[in-house]
């Protein structure tokens, strides 16, 4: 890039130094911080060129959701007034002024580093217009297509009494003009994009060229406007509030959701994007329409929506993204035939995703739907895709008469109106259908398949870190622990039993879950650590998580690292926990990893009594987080590994690489800002780490040192 950089090798502080006494970094901040991190690849030019641009667009969706959702948060308790903000006591005005300034700044960033990426395309002969070609040939196309495709979606609407402004459903573009009538008077007309139109078109030719389809209408406004004459045009966007209220006594759970999502379409607009050349006139006729003051808007130098260039992914050229690679399939099943049962029967196995196929969950659920001899299947579904093969194989199942339950989430945010649809799919086919707890979120992901064997029941369990999504598991980083422990599969038992019939389990063995266990226990964990520092005995800690943002927690770890406690964490996004702060955490180190997969799994390891590594070390691996919601508000499991292979894989491959990775990392000061280490071509990275060695419990007889 032959610009100044837009990210040195340290991102800004969340911190002053007026406000070093803190014990904690403000949620919100620490979450614009990760985003900052997530823009930063798109300047990384050791990057494929394609891939940059995809980090730019995921950027820009993170910052949408985070309007949707935390920002949206923050103006409800505004609005009934509330004056300042439970966890942090800080005024509510003060916080919001201090996050829309920040997201303003990243905002800007996206566009400078935007703008030179697009110079950068060129060099490879790839166009992304915002005008129309100043050549009649390609004018002449663009205008038949404009006619042809674009024209007949359109419905434009000049302002007036009788014609008031249309509504704009979340996240919709449109535009604004400021047009001269016949009348010599000045109108304002908005035309609304549709969803279903794509955001660029692609134009004619051998090179690759795109352009930006509002700056089609805009070329040809007067096939609209027939004899107006074009004072001004605006690009606009908006961010409404999508959260839904629900009645938990509702009779109806599925017909109160759909009611809800419906609302949620109306929900309150806490973010107008227009581009900068809109005049003082246009913003107010938008403020209006929108009922928003001012200070909800974001003025933009390039375009806005700048989520929709991933749409441009699927046209690029191989060389400008990541090098492909087939995810393995564990070599252990295939030394049993493809026969999961039998795999399983004869060890524990861990598989790790992406970089082993999400193909290893479908086919055993899949071979569970058509095995005779399996009389029951259980399963939990958060987030799928509307397609599901694991919906599927349930259907299946219940179809050859096998009894199938199904725990479906109704409350996944954003995955309401698609676990709506295969809540029904599954009830059709016979499938026992429940959407769990009204005031918990079901947020564990346990299979478990119940097969007679020799005259006996034997269940079968499978106890993930992700969703159950075949897409986002080619992208996110998980892990799927697959086993015939009878005491494992009791615990799931019980905790599905449960989910059905509200009856708390009790006496689990294996597994601890939330809300119920998991902060009592991982505290235990906490205290037994520091109990073996005080003696002078071995001890540690090591956590990789999403996030760590529950403060008793957090408080639990500083009184950890003051009885000298070593105490390593990976959290990819948000910390609140300062780390390095002399006699509050000066024993604790925290390293995000940020690179071609988005680390999802969660692992929590302490010592014991050993060294990372030893055999006496305790892991478990959960679906949870370390945030309040996941230990107090949802149901999560946590499941201890005790297969050695299993173990070992865990801390001497998946931990130790990650603790290790140079190229991806983000370290946290104590200020709140993240420091990237310098880096060449031979640094290390777990991400090709994992892409080129086969897992310890899934080798098999492919079992041999790591390369």
């Amino acid at each position: 890039m032959t610009n100044k950089k837009v990210f040195s090798e340290v991102t800004d502080p969340i911190l002053s130094t007026a406000n070093e006494g803190v014990r904690y970094f403000n949620r919100e901040l620490s979450w614009l911080a990760f985003n900052e991190r997530v823009l930063a690849l798109a300047e990384d030019d050791s990057l494929p060129l394609a891939e940059r641009l995809r980090f730019i667009s995921i950027s820009a969706d993170n910052l949408h959701e985070f309007f949707m959702v935390r920002i949206a948060g923050l103006r409800q308790l505004q609005q009934r007034g509330v004056r300042r903000v439970p966890v942090d006591d800080t005024e509510i005005d003060t916080i919001i002024s201090h996050l829309h300034q920040r997201s303003a700044a990243l905002l800007t960033k996206q566009n400078k580093l935007l703008k030179a990426l697009i110079v950068e395309f060129r060099t490879e002969d790839i166009f992304i217009l915002d005008e129309i070609p100043n050549d009649d040939e390609n004018a002449k196309w663009i205008e038949k297509y404009f006619i042809t495709n674009i024209l007949p979606l359109l419905t434009p609407t000049t302002l007036d009494p009788s014609h008031p402004f249309p509504f704009f459903h979340n996240q919709g573009k449109g535009l604004l003009f400021e047009l001269i009538d016949t009348n010599k008077k000045l109108v304002h007309g908005v035309i609304l994009l549709p969803e279903n139109l794509s955001r660029f078109i692609k134009l004619p030719g051998n090179k690759l060229r795109f352009i930006l389809v509002e700056a089609v209408i805009k070329a040809f406004i007067d096939k609209i406007y027939t004899k107006h004459i074009l004072k001004s045009a605006s690009v606009f966007s908006i961010i409404r509030d999508s959260e839904i209220e629900i009645d938990d006594e509702a009779i109806d759970l599925i017909n109160e959701f759909e009611t809800a999502l419906r609302a949620r379409k109306r929900g309150s607009v806490v973010l107008l994007t227009l581009t900068s050349d809109a005049s003082s006139s246009t913003l107010s006729v938008l403020c209006q329409a929108m009922a928003i003051d001012k200070d909800r808007c974001f003025g933009t130098e390039g375009p806005v929506s700048i989520d929709n260039f991933a749409e441009l992914i699927s046209f690029m050229p191989k060389h400008l993204l990541y090098p492909t690679f087939n995810p393995r399939f564990p070599q252990r099943i295939r030394d049993f035939d493809g026969d999961y049962f039998a795999a399983i029967r004869n060890k524990d196995i861990l598989v790790h995703h992406p970089y082993e196929s999400f193909e290893v969950v479908i086919r055993f659920l899949q071979q569970a739907a058509q095995d005779p001899n399996v009389l029951a299947i259980r399963q939990t579904l958060y987030r799928t895709t509307p397609n599901s093969p694991i919906v599927r194989a349930l259907i299946e199942a219940a179809e050859s008469g096998k009894s199938v339950t199904a725990i479906i989430e109704l409350k996944a945010r954003f995955d309401e109106k698609n676990n709506i649809q295969l809540a029904r799919n599954l009830e059709r086919a016979g499938v026992h259908v429940t959407y769990g707890l009204t005031d918990l979120k079901i947020h564990a992901k346990m299979s478990a398949v119940v097969r007679r064997e020799s005259g006996k029941l034997v269940t079968y369990t499978h106890l993930g870190t992700g969703n159950y999504h075949p897409i986002t598991a080619k992208i996110y980083t998980d892990l799927s622990f697959f086993t015939c422990d009878k005491e494992v599969g009791r615990d799931v038992y019980e905790v599905f039993k449960y989910l059905t019939s509200h009856v708390h389990p009790k006496k689990l063995k294996k597994i601890f879950i939330s809300p119920h266990q998991s902060k009592s226990r991982l505290n235990g964990l906490i205290d037994a650590e520091i109990a073996a520092a005080q003696k002078g005995k071995p001890s540690g800690i090591w956590l990789k998580s999403n996030a760590l943002v529950d403060r008793n927690l957090i408080n639990k770890l500083y009184e950890a690292s003051c009885a000298g406690v070593m105490i390593e964490i990976i959290a990819r996004g948000i910390c609140c926990l300062r780390p390095g702060v002399t006699g509050l955490s000066d024993n604790i180190n925290v390293r995000s990893v940020i690179g071609r997969h988005l680390e999802h799994g969660r692992i929590y390891a302490f010592a014991n009594g050993g060294k990372l590594g030893s055999p006496k070390n305790l892991v478990f691996i959960s679906s949870a987080d370390l945030m309040p919601r996941n230990l107090l508000r949802r149901v999560e499991v946590f499941v201890q590994l005790e297969n050695p292979t299993v173990r070992k894989q865990v801390i001497n491959q998946v931990l130790m690489a990650l603790l290790h990775d140079e190229k991806n990392s983000w370290h946290l000061n104590s200020d709140g800002s993240y420091s990237r280490p310098k880096k060449d071509p031979n640094s290390f990275s777990a991400h090709d780490y994992f892409i080129a060695n086969p897992s310890l419990s899934g080798a098999g007889s492919l079992k041999k040192g790591p390369k």
